[in-house]
């Protein structure tokens, strides 16, 4: 069957290949966390159901490498649920990109065009932080804060 309206889509969709890189910076994007790339890196970094497993926790995400070892630490009683291990794994490794965004000097988000969100480094080289968020909300290893510290490193 054929639908108009769906080829001129996947038109479009087939030849978009633009991607953004955002940095993060305080000053960056609009002052109300609109589409600016403040406002970006900050919905990337919301992570809504990882802070609230971490603060029943009693673990404060400021975005700092030390809150990503406090995670390391929990006890993973999420693992006994299997439809909540990918959203949170989502969330840490979101989280864990927000942290290298905002510490490790020249590191930015970049969207892949099929629409995945990758850390991008000064060197170039891109780390697949939910990749890393899903293994460690499913095994525990590598620890996020391990993780950090071989993006930091390189």
């Amino acid at each position: 069957m054929d639908l108009p309206f769906l080829s001129k889509w996947r038109k479009r969709r087939e030849t978009a290949t633009a991607v953004a890189v955002f940095p993060d910076s305080d000053s960056g994007g609009d002052a109300d966390g609109g589409a600016g790339r403040g406002g970006y890196a900050a919905l990337l970094g919301e992570c809504e159901l990882l802070r609230s497993l971490a603060s029943r926790a009693g673990v404060r995400l400021d975005h700092t490498p030390a809150s990503l070892e406090a995670l390391d630490q929990l006890v993973p009683r999420w693992r006994d649920d299997e439809e909540m291990l990918p959203w949170l794994g989502n969330d840490a490794g979101l989280y864990l990109g927000t942290v290298v965004v905002r510490t490790v000097p020249g590191a930015g988000w970049r969207i892949l065009p099929e629409g995945r969100p990758v850390v991008r480094l000064a060197s170039g080289r891109e780390v697949d932080v939910v990749l890393e968020g899903r293994t460690w909300a499913m095994t525990g290893s590598p620890e996020l804060f391990q993780v950090y510290a071989e993006i930091a490193e390189a």
